[in-house]
Order: structure tokens, then sequence, then C-alpha cells
């Protein structure tokens, strides 16, 4: 095994400038589109709570719902509202494809302007819906609108900041994620007890942010990238010297200028995808997703209102544990943002592994030796499982949960990095929609068991870290292929031009 190489990230040429204020206000609006996907992944979570809105549309789960048998380990589970539920990232996978032409022709911030009018009219439908029908076309408005923002903004953000910064600023993607679920949470809680529309409010305040952000984006620039690979180069230098606080941005400017030229010769992006070339960004961006999502924090999450209750906290459970485990998300998502530029996505990628595998292993050992089907933890247990579990949440949120978004962002060239990002998108939703179907079932069958299975992934996850994920700290986007893949001791052997024959070892991999 040939030695592990890092990027030779020391070597990498700094631009001038520095975060300017007006740069902080583009990220933080733009970052602004995390909230509206949080708050929709807040009511996908919650949906099977609101008994209102189950009368009203699945009268027959609901009541099912009330018969059925539960322990532990099996929960009630009704594919259909899940099938339901998941609509939103089915119709979030295919909209990303369309995003990335649309963030190609048209730019970053119109595809932003675009998600918001998706997510306002979606929100519209389904807030004001009456049949089962208008409640499922709203359903796919909004997913357009997420797979709309969850392309636009993270390119916007990585593209927009200055490379020794770009992390901080792009997690501020997640931060707004995180934000977005508790907020929902919160408002649910309260709306709960509004009968028996509650549930439409909860729904329909998701317009506020919507509106909010496509307000805001009218006040925010359009990446100099995204202008000069719109042949837009005067527009392009302009923004770039605002944005950089400096008249000397020639270098970046000359650097945009020969990655759009680059990108220019390509007609076909999403072919380019297949060339050899295209590989390592690709496939980390998308072992990634499945990474991002085989850590296990679905189980961490379906368990924090169990161990609350056990804990004893009785009808304050559900509350406590959406606050708290929210409040544990965005304080882990801060300190992300305060290291990934300094310790570098490496670092935490592998700390992550590891605070998760200890948590995880120690939970399931926990479960296996204490909790039957029937019965419950004595509450001490179920305290120490419950911080156990709050360690497992920090590890993954200021590690795999906003890295995930940050890496794929970042490493694509120009004339594949809307196509490439797109892939990451629709992966991750995909992933969503097969979670959200198999997980409960998966639970049911392996118990404690799930624990284990994530805390092997978790290793996988490490061992693929050490080996194959590059750094990418303080490496401008342009620069990735020279100072990056053509640096990495595997990934190097993919950076031929794709008109020459690969060598024997690429073709053997």
């Amino acid at each position: 095994m040939p030695a592990v190489v890092t990027s030779p990230v020391s070597q990498t040429p700094e631009h001038e400038g520095e975060i300017t204020l007006y740069v902080i206000l583009c990220e933080i609006i733009a970052a602004f589109g995390g909230f509206l996907l949080g708050y929709e992944i807040g009511i996908s979570i919650g949906l099977s709570s609101m008994d209102d809105f189950l009368m009203k549309f699945f009268m027959t789960m609901y009541d099912e719902k009330k018969r059925v048998q539960e322990d532990n380990y099996c929960k009630y589970h009704n594919e259909f509202l899940q099938l339901f539920t998941s609509s939103l990232y089915i119709a979030a996978l295919g909209a990303s494809f369309a995003a990335s032409e649309v963030c190609s022709k048209f730019g970053r911030r119109v595809t932003m302007q675009i998600a918001s009018l998706f997510i306002i009219t979606g929100v519209a439908f389904q807030a004001g819906s009456i049949n089962i029908a208008m409640l499922v076309f709203g359903r796919i408005i909004l997913g357009c609108g997420v797979g709309f923002v969850s392309l636009a903004v993270p390119l916007f953000l990585s593209e927009l900041a200055p490379a020794r910064t770009r992390g901080a600023l792009n997690i501020c993607f997640q931060l707004f994620i995180t934000i977005g679920v508790l907020m929902f949470n919160i408002i649910n809680y309260f709306t709960f007890n509004i009968h028996p529309h509650g549930w439409r409010i909860s729904f329909g305040l998701a317009g506020i942010p919507a509106t909010m952000l496509l307000g805001a984006s009218f006040a925010i620039c359009e990446t100099p990238t995204s202008l000069i690979e719109r042949n837009q180069f005067e527009l392009g230098k302009a923004t770039l010297r605002r944005i950089r606080g400096t008249d000397n941005v020639a270098a970046e400017f000359n650097l945009i200028v020969a990655a759009s030229k680059a990108a220019r010769q390509v007609k076909h992006p999403f072919r380019k995808l297949m060339a050899l070339s295209s590989r390592p960004p690709l496939v980390i961006a998308i072992l990634l997703q499945v990474f991002q999502h085989f850590t296990g924090i679905d189980a961490i999450m379906f368990y924090a209102p169990v161990l609350f209750q056990m804990a004893g906290f009785g009808n304050n459970a559900v509350l406590l544990s959406t606050v708290i485990t929210g409040l544990v998300k965005v304080f882990s998502t801060l300190v992300s943002m305060y290291t990934v530029d300094r310790a570098g996505r490496r670092v935490l990628l592998l700390e992550g592994c590891v605070q998760m595998f200890i948590n995880q292993t120690v939970i399931g050992l926990l479960l296996l030796l204490h909790l039957k089907p029937t019965g419950s933890l004595h509450p001490t247990e179920a305290m120490v499982t419950l911080v156990l579990a709050s360690g497992f949440m920090m590890g993954f949120a200021w590690s795999w949960g906003p890295l995930g978004w940050l890496i794929p962002s970042e490493t694509f060239p120009l004339e594949t990095r809307t196509a490439g990002f797109a892939c990451a998108v629709s992966f991750n939703m995909l992933l969503i929609v097969i979670f959200a179907q198999a997980f409960l079932p998966m639970l049911c069958h392996m118990k404690a068991g799930t624990f284990f299975f994530f805390a092997a992934w978790i290793v996988a996850f490490g061992l693929f870290t050490v080996f194959f994920v590059p750094e990418t700290k303080g490496v401008p986007v342009d620069l990735m292929v020279e100072s990056v893949w053509k640096q990495h001791w595997f990934w190097k052997r993919y950076m031929i031009n794709d008109d020459e024959p690969a060598d024997d070892n690429v073709n053997k991999g």
C-alpha cells in the first residue's frame, strides 16, 4: 500500500482579499435556504404525530395507528404514509437535475429565487389543502423547491467565500438546516393543540422564510464564477473586487477565466461526469451521502424521545427531546464552523468516526443488555444512554453532517460542478426515501443489533477517509484538480486526458 498523501495545501497560492461585511451578508441570506430545507425535514418527520392531519387525509391509517400494538423496537409504520412524506424527496431528486441546468445557464441567485417561488407555491397548496390531490400536488411542488435550493445554496456559498474560510461559510447552510428543524418542532408542539387546523399553521409558516429569502435574494450578488461562466467578464471582475475588498484580484480572476474557458469546451456536463477524470470527485461526493446516512443518525434521533420518557420526563419528553437535540446540533455545527478551516476536513471526519463509533457501540450494548421489547430502562440507565446519544449527535453534527454538503460543493471542476453536485444532492434525497421506508422494519427485526450494524459501517467510513478522502482546506475551488486530485496517491491515476488511453492500473480499478 502506498503512503497516504494528502493535498499540498501549504503550496497552494492564496488570493488577496478579506472577508467583507457584504460577503457575510450574502452568505447569511443564501444560507437561509438551509432553514427552508430544515423546516421541511421537520414536517416530514412530524407528520405521523399530527393526529388532526391524519384524521383529515389518512383516516384509515389513524385508526390503524390507534389499534396497533407497539414495543420498544417495533413501532407503528405505514408504508403509504411514509411514501407520501417521501414524495417531497422524490420530487427533489428529479428537480436537482433541472436545477443544474438552470444554475449553469442563469446563475446561482436565479436558481435560489426559483426555489423560493416553488416553496411559496407548495406551502400555499399544502396549508390550504381540502383533498389529498391538492396535498400531494403541494408536496411535489415543495420537493422541486427543495431540490433547487439544495443545489444552488452550497454552490453559491463555496464560490463566493475566500478559500481560507470557505468551510466555515459553507457550513452556514447546515447550521440553518438544524435551526429550521428545531424551529418546526417548537412550532409544532404548540400548534398540536390547536384543533382541527393546527397542522395548517405548521405548514403555512414555512411561507414566511421562503418569502424573506425571495425578497432578500435581490440584495445579493451573483458569484463571480457564474458571471464569468456566462461571459459577463467585466461584471464578474467588478463583483470579485467587491466581495474581496481589494482591487488586486487579477490572479483569482484569471484562474476563474481559465476554468470557464475549459468549461465552455464541455457541451454535455453529465456525459463528462462519466469520463475517467471525473471519477474521483464523483465517487467521493456520492459515497459521502451514503456514509452520512449509514452513520445511524436515524436510529439515534428515533430513540431520543423514548430515552427522555424513560429518564422520567413524562409528557414533556417529546418537546425536551426535540429542543435539546436541536440545540446540541446547532452548537455542534458552530463548532464545525470554527474548526473546519483550522483543523481541516479530514481531521473532523476522522474524529467524528471515532466519537460516533464509541457512542453507537456503547448504546447498542446498553440496549442489548437492559432494554427488552417490553418494559423500559431504569431512569439512570436511560440518562446515561441519553448522554451517549447526545455525544453521538455532536460527533455527527460537526463532521459527517455538514461535510457531506461541503466537500461535494467544492471539489468538482467548473465544467462538471453543477452536474456533479446535482448527482450528490439527488443521491442524498434517494437515500432519505430508502431509509424512510426501510429503517423502522429493520429496527423491528434487528432490535439492538441495529446500532452494531451502523457502528460497523462507521469503521468502514473511517478507513475510507484515511486512504481516499483528500484534504481540501484552503484550496481555491478552481485549483482542486491541480492541487488535490493530481497530488493524491490513488486518485492521481485518473487525472489523465480523457482522449488518451488509461493505464492498466486504472482499467483494473
